[in-house]
């Protein structure tokens, strides 16, 4: 052999070195890398507040940030494994849990946060001004379309009577001002805005069933079983945002992404009329148990659900 032959072969060998080095490192980021889904909402801020401060990055956490349209599309994504964890409502959570997806809430993340909104021609002033009214809400695995049949229910309208349909939320205001709707259970913050742009709150989440949870952070058994380290760090990180979120909320407007904050001033007031919230305290963990009740009652959920399948323990 030649020393051309030789040379030749070296740099293939070393080519081919070069290229398996690289593809083992750019594949050990892909398996290292967190993939969060969230929704279009405030209630998810601490997420964006974390993710714009670097808080994920300085723990080594790396992360990637991707928006579903609803809860119930963002579990299916992480049924599938698509998806790691969640900023997610606890109704799509529960539903999942009984349906044998294998997940757990690692944090709660807010409570209350949504309203009825009606158009002020609709001649819409009460629950039973409802019937025969089209009303949106997220989508049938939603929180909001929850809480919808829990306000009909107690208050004796039937929600075969009202015309539900599902939308994504940020078309909801268009199509309430376009008159394609006479109002919509939505989350903030559009509920601030369609408030600000001359609608009227029928009535608030908060009056709807007080105190009820809403978003939470799930993460799926199978991230939990490889990182619980870092699913640790996903909780005191969100902790971590909530706290700046409460002490600086005008800053923190700054740091939602463009598509949730049309405008500044409105997400302020919107902002400061969320209750966030951290962790999992035994206070926290009955409120979701009283909700499972409300949800079996109410036919959302077939049958009650145990804390251990619902909650992770942290080990």
């Amino acid at each position: 052999m030649n020393r051309k032959s030789i040379i030749t072969i070296v740099i293939i060998v070393a080519i081919i070195i070069i290229a398996a080095g690289a593809y083992m490192f750019y594949s050990g980021q892909n398996d290292d890398t967190v993939t969060i889904g969230y929704l279009p909402s405030d209630h998810d801020a601490a997420l964006f507040v974390a993710d714009a401060q670097d808080m994920y990055q300085k723990e080594g956490i790396n992360t990637k940030l991707v928006q579903f349209n609803n809860g119930g599309d963002l579990m299916t994504a992480m049924a599938s494994g698509d998806v790691d964890v969640g900023y997610v409502g606890i109704t799509p959570v529960l539903s999942s849990i009984e349906k044998g997806v294998p997940v757990k809430v690692i944090s709660g993340v807010q409570t209350e946060g949504s309203g009825i909104i009606v158009g002020n021609d609709s001649g819409i002033n009460s629950a039973q001004d409802l019937a025969g009214k089209s009303i949106a809400t997220p989508g049938d695995a939603s929180i909001q379309a929850m809480l919808l049949k829990y306000y009909l229910k107690q208050n004796n309208v039937d929600i075969n009577d009202v015309k539900v349909s599902a939308m994504k939320v940020p078309s909801m205001n268009d199509a309430l001002k376009s008159g394609k709707i006479d109002g919509m259970l939505t989350y903030e913050p559009f509920v601030t805005t369609a408030v600000e742009n001359g609608n009227t709150e029928l009535v608030d989440s908060s009056e709807i069933l007080p105190g009820h949870p809403c978003c939470v952070i799930a993460a799926s058994d199978d991230f939990l079983k490889e990182h619980p380290d870092e699913a640790k760090k996903l909780v005191d990180i969100n902790g971590n945002a909530t706290k700046y979120i409460d002490e600086h909320p005008d800053d923190a407007v700054s740091q939602l992404p463009k598509d949730i904050v049309s405008n500044p001033d409105i997400e302020k007031k919107s902002l400061t009329g969320i209750n966030f919230i951290s962790g999992l305290n035994d206070t926290y963990k009955q409120s979701v148990m009283d909700f499972v009740n409300v949800e079996v009652d109410l036919g959302v959920l077939k049958g009650k659900i145990s804390e251990d399948k619902i909650f992770w323990d942290g080990n």
